[in-house]
């Protein structure tokens, strides 16, 4: 079999990835590989403890926020959300997704925080992206690839997102992405914190996740990757070490805001492996955890979603396989995979653990060659 050294040289370089780190983890057994460089120029080389620009990984680390507010007794999952957020307190929904903007219905429910944690308030992403209510998520809500410091600031963008009808009803449809940016706001209006300091004080620091955050220290740069777009006759540099995350951002984004390292996400999902529990200490309730990793879905609703989803269910924060569609797909493995090159998923039937981390941007939702490729290496494993 070939191995993961091997398997991730063949992947960067000649217009490709300039580098990439994977973990593959099943009980005690850790195999880490870090190859490439962390820029394009070659000039920094690649190391397990480079930082990357996670993008879509931040989603399962914000809905464990949100259940952790639910074990605190502060939210339930049936609860509407307009007490914290009341610019979703009476929206409206657009007659039929191809309807004008201005042709609307009110919604037929409140939205609930499962309707948030499940992408089924109404709101995202569906296999259409020229819909009327869809173009202004990217106009005004900056929704699409992470550019932190040009989106507003929380109540700011949630008084846009008022403006803006729903494409769906609560409930009927999965749609992708902005539940998990609304969910930050929850999370920080619920419990009184930014949610950059609610994640430090209840997830990053009791898991030693210390270099997982929303902004690169100015001491950790030499150690953060630059990002790069793939263009005709080589790559394209996105954002600079000392770009957009050097600094906080106005908008943490609960849907792909975070960086963050091999480990830091291999910790985040030990975690969930032992139900919750890290160190001696308990962060989430195992049933949180069960919620969090099971398929919410119903078939319909899988069905239309095939632009992301590939056969998967959708748990809180990130897909759940259904079936064995691939010789990589596990019924029951939880996880996602993030925009600008990254995947993560771990299996608690077997307690295997996975993490590629490549600063290339994905060309569309599929996952590319050496995604798939590395899920097969770690299946064989």
């Amino acid at each position: 079999m070939t191995s993961l050294h091997t398997l991730l040289k063949t992947n960067v370089g000649d217009g490709r990835a300039p580098g990439a780190v994977a973990l593959v983890a099943r009980g005690d057994r850790v195999e880490v590989e870090a190859v490439g460089s962390a820029d394009a120029e070659g000039t920094t080389p690649m190391r397990r403890d480079s930082i990357f620009r996670i993008a879509s990984l931040t989603k399962p680390v914000v809905a464990a926020a949100v259940m952790m507010l639910v074990d605190d007794g502060r939210i339930a999952l049936d609860d509407p959300v307009a007490p914290w957020l009341p610019e979703l307190a009476a929206p409206s929904v657009v007659r039929t997704p191809s309807s004008p903007l201005d042709d609307v219905v009110p919604a037929a429910r409140p939205i609930t925080v499962a309707d948030l944690l499940t992408f089924r308030a109404g709101y995202g992403f569906p296999s259409d992206f020229s819909l009327p209510a869809v173009v202004p998520l990217f106009t005004e809500l900056r929704q699409g690839p992470p550019q932190p410091q040009l989106v507003a600031a929380p109540d700011e963008w949630m008084a846009a997102l008022s403006r803006i009808p729903m494409l769906r009803q609560p409930g009927e449809a999965w749609l992708y992405n902005l539940c998990s940016d609304i969910q930050g706001v929850l999370v920080a209006r619920v419990s009184g914190s930014p949610l950059p300091d609610f994640l430090a004080e209840r997830i990053f620091e009791p898991l030693g996740m210390s270099d997982t955050g929303f902004a690169v220290p100015p001491a950790d740069l030499d150690r953060f990757t630059g990002y790069y777009r793939a263009v005709e006759g080589g790559l394209e540099l996105v954002d600079a070490p000392d770009g957009q995350w050097s600094a906080v951002p106005p908008f943490p984004s609960g849907g792909g805001g975070l960086v963050s390292t091999a480990d830091d996400w291999y910790a985040f999902a030990r975690m969930l492996l032992a139900e919750g529990a890290a160190g001696g200490r308990r962060l989430l309730s195992p049933e949180s955890v069960r919620q969090m990793t099971t398929d919410h879905l119903t078939p319909a609703q899988r069905a239309q979603s095939t632009l992301f989803l590939e056969g998967q269910g959708w748990g809180f924060g990130g897909s759940v396989d259904v079936e064995a569609v691939d010789p990589w797909n596990v019924p029951g493995r939880y996880g996602w995979v993030g925009g600008t090159g990254t995947a993560a998923h771990l299996v608690p039937s077997t307690g295997a653990v996975t993490v590629l981390l490549t600063q290339l941007e994905m060309s569309g939702p599929t996952p590319p060659g050496v995604m798939r490729e590395f899920w097969r290496y770690a299946a064989d494993a």
